[in-house]
């Protein structure tokens, strides 16, 4: 069996083009769910630029060490990861969240990052099969007809 390390390396080889697939969805997934957050009035980024250190140098490796797991190994992992980083954004205030916004009534300040993680882990399942999807109409190989 290989370390640990040598499988995440391996795992994170990829086609060049599969990364630039999820850069660009994770992008515009994430920009738009930071406008969302904004317009709705239950989080945002403190800073622009973190949707790119948390969509595109946070998630997009975590979806490729991911992404040919079972749906709910992804989602049990992905949950793991947006749990600390969640935590995270919370604890060091580089997230904002609008205060007696429409989730902390529903479920309370208390159970707000839960909320938030529990939600956000099911980017990393539909995540990879969007951009599996995506590159495989974009790129896949063209059959000769006969």
């Amino acid at each position: 069996m290989k370390p640990i390390l040598e499988q995440a390396i391996e795992k994170l080889n990829v086609d060049k083009k599969l990364i630039l697939v999820y850069a660009i969805v994770y992008l515009a997934w994430g920009t738009g769910m930071n406008y969302f957050g904004i317009f709705m009035q239950i989080a945002r980024f403190t800073y622009w630029w973190q949707i790119i250190t948390c969509y595109l140098l946070y998630m997009v490796p975590v979806s490729l060490l991911l992404r040919n797991l079972p749906f709910h190994a992804q989602y049990a992992y992905g949950l793991v990861a947006m749990g600390f980083l969640e935590f995270g954004g919370y604890a060091i205030q580089s997230s904002y969240v609008y205060p007696d916004n429409i989730l902390e009534k529903l479920f309370t300040p208390q159970n707000f990052a839960l909320g938030m993680a529990l939600f956000f882990a099911l980017y990393f399942p539909v995540g990879n099969w969007a951009v599996g999807k995506i590159y495989g109409a974009i790129f896949k190989p063209q059959q000769k007809s006969t």
